[in-house]
Parts: structure tokens; C-alpha cells; sequence
């Protein structure tokens, strides 16, 4: 039992305090992203080449180390995005009016730098695990990636939990481009989907039970996906998920009452005075 409650446990908490980490470092004042930037891309850099290093270890610790680096290495995507480095050539808010299409096309050029440089880095994860038998670190990064690209569609074509006060104030400008309504056609399709391949990977870890490394590999990516098919829900349903990252960005978060309208447009929050 321990040896399936322990990774379980142990991405729990994983997930939980970097995504704190990230929005309480995304939301501290603009002159300080310089020094944090600079020492997660020095972490960044340290994940990589651990990934590399450990690529042929099939020990537990091999498990928890290649599941570690390639949090750390999202852990990079994600502050390079919220800080405003690796976002897109687009930084305008949506012009009202827009066509569906249109509105697409110009949510794109937002993020598309951002999206590169996740499909680059998962490229070179690849390359660095390249026939080895350690490949936690590549599967836990390109499931962090995938599922992110997914809530960024889902929130574009609309859900009823933006979260928009988690959104640094130099980036308000990408609440124009989402939605406000219960739910969209996609959203089934994304959440069904995920939960097929995380059923699947669940049998697989079950069937794994003889091999620790391969089961403890197998836990982490599921609990992962789980974990991003969890945060999907949070987009639609109303309770009050943020909280559980309140601390992160020093406010008490109350979930923010929406009246779902089709087809109408998020307005950019105000920005707070003491920014």
C-alpha cells in the first residue's frame, strides 16, 4: 500500500507548492522577476542535465528524481510565461467585435512563443532520455504540457471558473480573450479523453506491481494526469478552488461570482493600486 500511497503523496504535494511557488513569484512586483527568472533557468539547466545523468536509473530514487526534474523543468515554462518573457508577439487585449476565428487567430499570437519553447524543451527532454529506461521525467513534462494546452482552449472557448485573479497584472490583458459561460463542447471531449488514457495508465501501474520502478514511474504520471483532469474540473465547477493557492498570492481568495453569459467576454480586471 505504501509503496503506491508515497509517490501518489508525494506528487500531491509537489504539485500543490509549486503551483504556489510559481503564482507567489509571478505576483511579486516586476523588478524581481529578473532574479527569479535567473535562478529558475539555473534550475532549469541543473533538471536537464539530471534528467540526462539519471536517465538510466531504475532505482525508486531514479523514479522520484526523473518525476522531480520534470516538474522543475514546467516549473520554468510556467514562469517564463506568467512573467511575461516567453508569451507571444500579441500583447493587446482582443478588439471587441471580433469573430470567432479572429478572436482565435489573436489568442494564438499571445502564447505562441511560449508554446515553442514547451515544444522545444520537450524535444530536447526526448533527446536527453533518448532509450533509456528512466522516462518519468519526459512523460510528467509533456503530460504537464498537454493538459495546459488543453485548459487554455477550454478557458478560450469558455468555462465558468476563470481564476482571473491569478493572472499578474502586466498580463490582464489575456482575460479579453476568454469566456464566460458553464461549460463548452470541448470540455467533455478533453476530460473524457484524459480520463481514458489515465484509466489506462492506472491498469498499466497496476500490472506493474512486481517491477517497483516501473510501478512507481507508472503512479507518477497517472497522479499527474489526474491531477490536470482535477484542475480541469476546477474550471467548471463552482466551488472555491482558489483557495487552496490563497497564501501564494497574499490575498484571501474568494471565489469570484460569475453570471455565466454565451458568447460574452471576460472583462481585464482592474489593476490592484499597490502594484
Amino acid at each position: 500500500m505504501w509503496s503506491v500511497a508515497a509517490p501518489v503523496l508525494y506528487a500531491l504535494f509537489v504539485w500543490w507548492f509549486s503551483t504556489g511557488v510559481i503564482l507567489w513569484l509571478d505576483n511579486r512586483p516586476r523588478h524581481t522577476f529578473r532574479w527569479s527568472l535567473g535562478g529558475a533557468t539555473v534550475v532549469f539547466a541543473i533538471a536537464l542535465w539530471r534528467l540526462h545523468d539519471g536517465a538510466a536509473d531504475r532505482s525508486l530514487a531514479g523514479a522520484y528524481g526523473g518525476f522531480t526534474y520534470g516538474v522543475l523543468a514546467w516549473g520554468w515554462q510556467e514562469m517564463s510565461f506568467f512573467m511575461g518573457v516567453l508569451t507571444g508577439p500579441r500583447r493587446l487585449p482582443c478588439p471587441p467585435g471580433t469573430t470567432a476565428w479572429q478572436r482565435f487567430r489573436l489568442a494564438v499570437g499571445t502564447c505562441i512563443h511560449h508554446e515553442i519553447a514547451a515544444a522545444l524543451t520537450a524535444g530536447a527532454m526526448v533527446l536527453l532520455a533518448w532509450g533509456q529506461p528512466n522516462q518519468v521525467g519526459v512523460w510528467t513534462f509533456v503530460v504537464l504540457w498537454t493538459m495546459r494546452l488543453s485548459s487554455k482552449l477550454n478557458v478560450f472557448a469558455g468555462v465558468l471558473n476563470l481564476n482571473e485573479q491569478f493572472v499578474p497584472p502586466h498580463l490582464r490583458y489575456l482575460c479579453t480573450y476568454m469566456r464566460c459561460r458553464p461549460m463548452n463542447l470541448f470540455f467533455p471531449v478533453t476530460v473524457t479523453a484524459a480520463t481514458v488514457a489515465w484509466v489506462l495508465l492506472a491498469e498499466r501501474a497496476r500490472d506493474a506491481a512486481g517491477d517497483g520502478f516501473r510501478a512507481t514511474e507508472l503512479i507518477f504520471v497517472a497522479t499527474m494526469l489526474a491531477l490536470a483532469i482535477l484542475e480541469h474540473w476546477f474550471l467548471v465547477l463552482p466551488l472555491p478552488f482558489a483557495r487552496l493557492w490563497a497564501w501564494a498570492v497574499g490575498m484571501g481568495v474568494r471565489p469570484r461570482r460569475l453570471v455565466p453569459q454565451r458568447d460574452i467576454a471576460c472583462p481585464i480586471p482592474p489593476v490592484p493600486s499597490s502594484r
